[in-house]
């Protein structure tokens, strides 16, 4: 039975934010990679793409072949792209998984690479790149399944869950919980209740071990950013909750969040999940760490 390993190469949202109130968490844009094996999936294209890039290439072999998921095309989930270098060597065999036909996949990514914007265009790359459409659908990758579903998002958006050897993984970014709510009168009734969540969602993440999941927001950030396209951190604790979930990273940190922010916002879940009386880790996570599932 092979292990599912998890990296997280870029937890930030919205825009790159280095500096020191940001150093133990890491300020790249989303990407994280998952290894079963030789099989190599990338969830996310934002600026943490490049350094796995230097990974790849300081220990690649004669050929490489990556699938690279796309949640959706904004620019802190895509702007990574240009810069990783494996897209550029000619033994590198390069998947695209997207929410678009075929045609835009490619320029989700090649129009940021157009001359007005980066000296190299999409069409000088070295490698053999494959776009699929991926909306709604599963693929099995040797033996590892995965399914997107998809999410609450202007201009919509995909999770998706990896499934191998009776171990999940659900990566669910970008997607404003609270725009679902069954009962969304039930944050200003009783704070403390359980926020409940459709049945078709629940099950997209039902019984994850490891459920990776943007909380960007705080209960007072999220009153001024409504229809922002990013959740209340409680509620996604509430999400995991209902789910059966196992353990809960927190991701997609708000680039006004410094490190100390993300403790206290994990702190707040941390008390939520005891509060429902559910047994599920909760922490943020971190630039460079590496789960076993």
């Amino acid at each position: 039975m092979s292990d599912i390993f998890v990296r997280f190469w870029g937890v930030r949202g919205s825009i790159p934010t280095p500096g020191p109130r940001t150093r133990r968490y890491g300020g790249n844009t989303s990407c994280v990679e998952v290894r079963v094996d030789d099989t190599l999936l990338i969830f996310d294209a934002g600026t943490g793409l490049r350094e796995l890039g230097v990974h790849l290439m300081r220990g690649a072999p004669k050929s490489l072949t990556v699938h690279l998921f796309l949640s959706h095309p904004h620019w802190d989930h895509i702007q990574g792209f240009p810069f990783f270098g494996p897209a550029y060597a000619k033994n590198t065999t390069l998947y695209v998984y997207g929410p678009k036909g075929d045609d835009k996949n490619y320029q989700l990514l090649s129009g940021q690479m157009s001359n007005a914007y980066f000296p190299v265009r999409f069409s000088d790359l070295g490698a053999k790149i494959l776009s699929r459409s991926f909306a709604g659908a599963s693929v099995t990758i040797d033996d590892v399944k995965v399914t997107s579903f998809g999410q609450k998002h202007p201009g919509g958006s995909m999770g998706f869950r990896v499934e191998h050897d009776g171990r999940s993984v659900v990566f669910a970014t970008d997607s404003e919980l609270d725009q679902l709510l069954v009962d969304p009168d039930i944050v200003t009734r009783d704070a403390s209740a359980l926020r409940e969540l459709p049945d078709e969602l629940v099950q997209a993440v039902q019984n994850a071990d490891l459920l990776v999941a943007d909380a960007q927001y705080t209960d007072a950030e999220y009153a001024q950013k409504v229809g922002w396209g990013h959740p209340r951190a409680t509620t996604v604790v509430d999400l995991a909750a209902q789910a059966g979930v196992r353990r809960l990273a927190l991701t997609h940190h708000d680039p006004m969040h410094g490190d100390r922010d993300v403790d206290m916002i994990v702190l707040e879940c941390v008390e939520r999940a005891e509060g429902h009386g559910v047994e599920l880790e909760v922490f943020a996570a971190r630039e460079g760490v590496t789960l076993k599932v």
